[in-house]
């Protein structure tokens, strides 16, 4: 997988890379068993401090999606699957609630989903942090 970092974005380098880490993840381009580089690797291969990557890669172990195993490397986790599914579920089911209240306050699904896309594109964009706006 290859990560793209904005360093003029204002965004801090190990939020960037700690999220597309986490998006590779949860979208399957980086599988369960999949060995990260290394952290020197890495870091001269993006160009940044390997205490940046090294920050990423304990906070994406502290919250169980990589596990590091001394003299063999850092990997993605097996058993995030199933918590990436319930945070799917949840924001489904989330997402179900906003629309049904919109559409409870007169809102087309047509003007609902141009609000949902509108504020998507922000979200990719990084106009607006941690999605509100």
């Amino acid at each position: 997988m290859n990560f793209d970092l904005n360093f003029l974005s204002g965004i801090p380098i190990y939020i960037q890379l700690k999220e597309q880490i986490k998006y590779g993840i949860a979208r399957g381009h980086l599988k369960p068993g999949t060995q990260l580089p290394t952290v020197r690797k890495l870091a001269i291969d993006l160009r940044i401090n390997a205490n940046t990557v090294s920050r990423v890669y304990s906070e994406l172990e502290n919250e169980g999606l990589l596990a590091t195993r001394k003299g063999k490397g850092t990997f993605v986790l097996m058993h995030n699957i199933l918590h990436q599914r319930k945070d799917i579920q949840f924001l489904k089911t989330e997402m179900e609630k906003l629309v049904k209240e919109a559409r409870e306050l007169g809102f087309t699904p047509d003007e609902i989903s141009s609000l949902l896309s509108e504020w998507a594109k922000r979200v990719k964009d990084h106009k607006i942090k941690g999605g509100q706006s």
